[in-house]
């Protein structure tokens, strides 16, 4: 049965990594099977109860055909989109900021935008342009060398004349432009791009010192900045977006709130937290079945949010740990895939991109249990959401894509090492570059 699966998996339009291709096509099961029973609270407000589980697999249809697409495109020419990308992203976050939208305004947030009869969030795109541009520079300023040694030939990664520090002062900069844009509207989102970043920065040598200076000054900022939002008053922070929904969830966290536990506005407070606790309650090892969570009816946006709760709730430990396991495999296979790559930008870019939906996964699962305040985060391919689908299904065409030239690289560097006893660097460079590796 698993050769046969391997071997579905090898057909032509199924280009790059085996393994991750299962593990998109488990998530998006995973995804149906939940969606179909979390989505009660949209069946009863279109009055439809197919539409919302159509609507979600015709974004899975349309995400898949976008992972087809982008796996086959050569991953040298993803240089190209953060030139005219982070503009691009930069203003519709700008635009987002200040027109005021009807999509989701009971979280008083304007996350989204409407272009075209479209609905999208922009700050979904600008984690994956701002990754992108990090490769890039990262790549720039940094080179390769082989040097003789006593032992043989080895492998010096080193920069261009102040390339580090010049890597970190550029990718600093924009990240703090993206990510400053980001924060009025989704706090969450901008804070687990940051330290994507910071990875990424960490991977690819720049000075440890710089880096801990950074995290120093932004451990600083942060205690600074949750001191504030705690004790200044409720009317003033009204009077700013969003930041008396934050002390509102930081106290609900910590269990701060200055409010009677037996009031309605402590229940109404910690009503998704309470309704998620429930239903992990209910599950037991193997759950009370996929289409029989009791919680979903009562559980606010156990679609998209919560919905590990859900997958707790029928699934059971077991089904939990299954789809947790799917993430930690991602996050492998990724690792893999940029082992095998030859050149910089490739194997920063995957690193980048696994990292984002592996801590964004993993800020949702710990919302649903308990061990973080609410943030708003979804699961990666498996909550509902149209535009956080197909931008996650284009993210993982492009760790696919270089899966698929990394997998080509490896095995004309070993079919370089059967035909020449020593191949010279000339040689060698020239294999690697016949393959379009960048």
């Amino acid at each position: 049965m698993g050769k046969k699966i391997s071997d579905f998996f090898k057909l032509n339009i199924f280009k790059g990594d085996v393994g991750l291709w299962m593990i998109y096509f488990f998530l998006c099961m995973i995804s149906i099977a939940t969606i179909y029973s979390a989505s009660s609270r949209l069946s009863f407000t279109t009055g439809r109860h197919w539409i919302p589980l159509l609507s979600h697999i015709t974004y899975l249809i349309v995400g898949f055909i976008m992972v087809i697409v982008v796996s086959k495109i050569p991953c040298k020419y993803f240089k190209l989109i953060p030139i005219f990308g982070i503009p691009i992203v930069a203003l519709l976050l700008i635009y987002a900021f200040f027109m005021k939208s009807d999509i989701n305004e009971s979280h008083q947030a304007h996350r989204w935008i409407a272009l075209f009869g479209v609905n999208f969030q922009p700050s979904e795109v600008a984690k994956t342009m701002l990754i992108l541009a990090t490769a890039v520079i990262l790549s720039k300023l940094q080179k390769e060398e082989r040097v003789q040694t006593k032992n043989g030939t080895k492998i010096m990664i080193m920069a261009t004349k102040g390339g580090y520090s010049k890597a970190f002062k550029m990718i600093v900069i924009l990240a703090m432009i993206i990510c400053g844009l980001i924060v009025p509207e989704n706090f969450s989102t901008a804070m687990m791009l940051f330290l994507v970043i910071l990875i990424m920065m960490f991977v690819g040598n720049v000075p440890r010192k710089l880096l801990f200076r950074l995290v120093g000054v932004l451990a600083v900022g942060a205690v600074a900045f949750v001191a504030i939002l705690l004790i200044t008053p409720d009317e003033t922070l009204g009077k700013f977006k969003r930041t008396l929904t934050w002390k509102n969830r930081i106290q609900t966290a910590v269990g701060i709130l200055d409010v009677d536990k037996n009031s309605q506005e402590y229940k109404d407070k910690t009503w998704q937290a309470d309704m998620s606790k429930v239903a992990i309650a209910s599950s037991g090892i193997t759950g009370v079945g996929v289409g029989n969570s009791v919680t979903r009816d009562f559980l606010p946006h156990a679609e998209s949010d919560f919905i590990y709760s859900i997958i707790i709730e029928e699934m059971g430990v077991a089904g939990a740990a299954f789809v947790l396991l799917l993430f930690v495999m991602l996050i492998i296979r990724v690792g893999r895939v940029a082992q095998k790559c030859d050149k910089f930008f490739p194997a920063f870019l995957v690193i980048g991109l696994g990292l984002m939906m592996v801590i964004q996964a993993l800020v949702n699962m710990a919302v649903a249990v308990g061990l973080m305040p609410v943030t708003g985060q979804t699961l990666p391919l498996i909550s509902h959401g149209g535009t956080s689908i197909i931008i996650m299904s284009i993210n993982f065409g492009m760790i696919l894509s270089v899966s698929r030239y990394a997998s080509k690289g490896k095995e004309k560097q070993k079919a370089v090492t059967k035909t020449l006893k020593r191949p010279s660097i000339v040689e060698t460079n020239e294999i690697y570059s016949s393959v379009g590796m960048v």
